[in-house]
């Protein structure tokens, strides 16, 4: 569609859509973007363009892309740091002109504000702040203009393949053009450097296990006795710790938390972490065994194996941190206070053991 030319773009206004304003957005999108509608994903900001209250444009920025190998080696991060800090990369999934507000430079012009906003945005809405954003643009389609216009950087192409609810397809899909911007000087510093400042720090630590630490796990819990009774057990002692120890690794805490996380392995992850195999399909231990082994494990014997995959593992950390801290309420029968030690990688953020002494 040809662009017009008379507009002012020094009175467009970029802003955050209200909730009364989320169904007009998404029969807009449905109906005029190639793509369609998209439901919100993880941490999500639909913003309007607009100038006079006439909506002109829709951009939808959600969680960022799990794997992007052309992103991730021009950040420069590693396996562990890459899952630990998507959260302060988002994905521009979704900009749409309006089909009569084709206005020369609107785009471009968009993006911009957009760029000078969506950080404080994003920092008053989920609480911390963002470092980059990116998006794919299908080269079929689009060559970018846009985003070279509003200086994104091209860094690559993806490799077709697509996300999907078992993994990632096995065919590959037209290859998409990765644009990215650092919303700051220092974003790959940051994104890339250890240990992060905490103003960027949201939940617990978590990692992204590999293929080889996945097949790894169940091994170093084969030495631990299983305190089951002998009836029932479907699933091997070793294999439901593993499957805890992953869990806990990428960032799950709780019972229920550890489950859902199983649940959610796909196939290969499953046959990689020695899942039992029935009704044609690896099936995992339910939040019920689950609970049941670690409530009846013994807690020496599983610091033993996770200390040894973690002298494996945990190469990553350059230094320690030692800290200490005193059991409020926990005097044993002379009266002495206890107090817990432990030791963390600063890199890595993984527990490397933890000590109890009397004072």
């Amino acid at each position: 569609m040809p662009e017009r030319i008379s507009l002012n773009l020094q009175h467009v206004i970029v802003r955050p859509i209200e909730p009364q304003e989320e169904s007009k957005f998404q029969e807009l999108m449905q109906l005029h973007h190639y793509l369609g509608a998209l439901p919100k994903i993880g941490n999500t900001i639909w913003y309007v363009a607009t100038i006079d209250s006439e909506w002109l444009g829709l951009l939808s920025f959600s969680a960022s892309a799990l794997k992007c190998g052309v992103r991730d080696r021009w950040i420069g991060w590693g396996h562990r740091l890459q899952y630990d800090r998507l959260h302060l990369i988002a994905n521009n999934s979704r900009f749409l002109i309006l089909p009569a507000c084709h206005y020369q430079n609107l785009a471009s012009k968009i993006l911009s504000l957009c760029r000078r906003r969506i950080q404080k945005d994003w920092q008053v809405r989920f609480g911390f702040p963002l470092l980059m954003i990116e998006t794919f643009v299908d080269p079929s389609r689009f060559i970018g203009t846009i985003y070279r216009a509003a200086n994104w950087q091209l860094v690559g192409k993806t490799k077709g393949y697509q996300r999907t609810q078992n993994g990632y397809s096995n065919t590959r899909q037209t290859a998409k053009l990765v644009f990215v911007q650092p919303l700051q000087r220092n974003s790959l510093q940051l994104l890339s450097g250890s240990p992060l400042p905490q103003h960027y720090v949201t939940g617990v630590p978590r990692m992204k296990l590999t293929a080889e630490q996945m097949r790894s796990l169940p091994g170093f819990f084969k030495g631990i006795g299983d305190p089951r009774r002998a009836q029932g057990k479907k699933h091997p002692v070793n294999v439901v710790l593993a499957i805890a120890a992953g869990a806990v690794l990428c960032g799950m805490r709780g019972y229920k938390a550890i489950s859902d996380w199983a649940q959610t392995l796909s196939p290969k992850a499953r046959e990689r972490l020695g899942c039992y195999y029935s009704h044609r399909k690896e099936s995992v231990p339910s939040e019920s065994t689950i609970r049941n082994v670690l409530i009846r494990i013994a807690p020496v014997e599983l610091d033993q194996a996770l200390q040894l995959w973690n002298a494996q593992f945990a190469g990553i950390d350059e230094s320690l941190a030692i800290d200490g801290k005193t059991m409020r309420n926990a005097v044993d029968d002379t009266g002495r206070q206890i107090h817990i030690m432990g030791v963390v990688g600063h890199q890595s953020k993984q527990s490397y053991t933890q000590k109890k002494s009397e004072h």
